[in-house]
């Protein structure tokens, strides 16, 4: 393979990144390939001129990362208006609360061109191009027009949603075809491959080829599922660290007496916690037992919190933590040990093994790494029970999880109450078979694999 150029909306040090991490498993192929991570600096200029901004070049070992900062408009437009405003809500079924606002589309486009108008000058003939996400969908479309020849892929952290939900994007035909620029896109789920299918014959006229190729506008591409994973025997060996030990020790002291229910997400309606909290009152209503008995730390970090609805949702459960806590909590016990703030990722995986069960419950995920990052912290021994939605990503590979619909609190009380009381015999079986699917497609597998397909691309 020649050499590997990673494009995503903000570059990440290989070498700084934290462990498990995005950039550990690109920074592998990078240090290999002496590659390239081209992005926005994270700098925003005041009064700077759109469209423009100024390139920053710098060596972080063998990997070049190449910068680029964006003015204030152009930010605003690009990340707040149209990334976060616009694809964000609706790739997670949230039409309601997306923001359509025609200079927005502008700006993303806007920036997408400035991207590629500085990146191109710095590739090579054989460069092998990835790009991440649904900040840079167009970004192969503005190479391409440029006269870019290289190969390009794509990957969706997010979910695409089904045809008649994207049709509702104002310019969605634009957005969609431009997909048809790159010779793969890579999707976190089969159901996003099938509703990528189904919108490129409805929408676009494309024609299925079979093994997941499709040809339309001149082009043929290949779109297919590639479920990112962990970093399984990092995290696990994090978990043995001090840092996770000392974790690990301190919460079983404190909560002896205790059984723990964990949740760790940001603060983010696409999580469910709101949902999650509501079931968790109804496992206290419903099996009084609990009482004084299960306790949940709900772990919900601080996300986009200038944006109206993020202060929605933190109004809406600090209200209903306070509410449970007053209804149901003793003295000496409290039901719910609500934390907003980031916690160091050296400690999740001691919290991770602590609980006796890791509730995953997002109303929407493309695939959402908590669910596995809890299963490899587990103690094989004396595992906990993982409780995940079924509209997450990672529920298509982790069958043996207890698979919920968090829109029917009563029915995920009764099985929040189920893990709880499942025998051991029972939770040993269901981690092992966990444990192995993770390992089988760890964030190795998903890099290696998705490169393979791109070097045959064409082909």
């Amino acid at each position: 393979m020649g050499r590997l150029v990673v494009v995503s909306n903000r570059v990440a040090d290989p070498r700084k990144a934290a462990a498990g991490g995005l950039a550990v498993a690109l920074g592998e192929a990078l240090n290999k390939t002496g590659g390239m991570w081209f992005g926005w600096s994270g700098n925003i200029i005041e009064g700077g001129t759109p469209g423009e901004g100024e390139l920053h070049q710098q060596q972080s070992g063998p990997v070049k990362l190449a910068t680029v900062d964006l003015c204030r408009e152009d930010h605003d437009s690009y990340y707040l208006g149209y990334s976060n405003g616009v694809l964000w809500p609706v790739f997670h079924y949230r039409l309601d609360l997306a923001h359509f606002d025609a200079d927005h589309i502008g700006g993303y486009r806007r920036v997408n061109q400035l991207f590629a108008r500085k990146l191109l000058p710095l590739l090579k003939d054989d460069d092998v191009i990835w790009v991440h996400d649904y900040h840079l969908i167009p970004l192969a479309a503005e190479l391409r027009a440029m006269g870019c020849k290289q190969k390009i892929g794509f990957f969706l952290h997010i979910p695409l949603p089904p045809q008649l939900i994207l049709a509702a994007i104002p310019q969605h035909e634009w957005l969609m075809r431009s997909m048809f620029s790159y010779d793969v896109v890579g999707l976190q789920s089969e159901a996003d491959a099938t509703h990528f299918s189904r919108y490129a014959e409805a929408e676009m006229g494309a024609e299925a080829l079979g093994e997941h190729r499709y040809r339309a506008f001149g082009r043929t591409i290949t779109c297919q599922a590639f479920p990112i994973g962990i970093d399984v025997d990092e995290f696990a060996a994090l978990t043995h660290a001090k840092e996770g030990r000392d974790t690990y020790l301190r919460m079983k002291e404190e909560y002896h007496k205790r059984r723990l229910l964990l949740g760790i997400d940001r603060l983010d309606y696409s999580k469910g916690i709101p949902h999650r909290v509501r079931a968790f009152r109804e496992l206290l209503k419903l099996y009084p037992e609990n009482r004084d008995s299960a306790t949940l730390i709900q772990i919900a970090s601080p996300t986009r919190e200038s944006v109206d609805a993020y202060t929605d949702i933190r109004v809406e459960l600090e209200g209903l933590c306070g509410a449970i806590n007053g209804d149901y909590g003793e003295l000496d016990w409290m039901p719910i040990r609500y934390i907003h703030r980031n916690v160091a990722r050296k400690r999740v995986p001691g919290l991770c093994r602590a609980a006796a069960v890791g509730l995953v419950t997002p109303l929407r995920d493309g695939m959402n790494l908590v669910a596995k990052e809890y299963v490899a912290a587990q103690d094989p021994a004396d595992p906990g029970v993982l409780v995940l939605s079924r509209f997450a990503g990672a529920a298509e590979q982790m069958k043996d999880a207890l698979l919920v619909n968090p829109y029917d609190t009563q029915g995920t009380a009764e099985t929040l109450q189920r893990a709880l009381r499942m025998p051991l015999e029972e939770r040993q079986q269901r981690h092992q078979k966990l444990l192995a699917g993770i390992r089988a497609q760890d964030v190795h597998w998903w890099r290696r694999t998705f490169l393979e397909v791109l070097e045959q691309s064409g082909s």
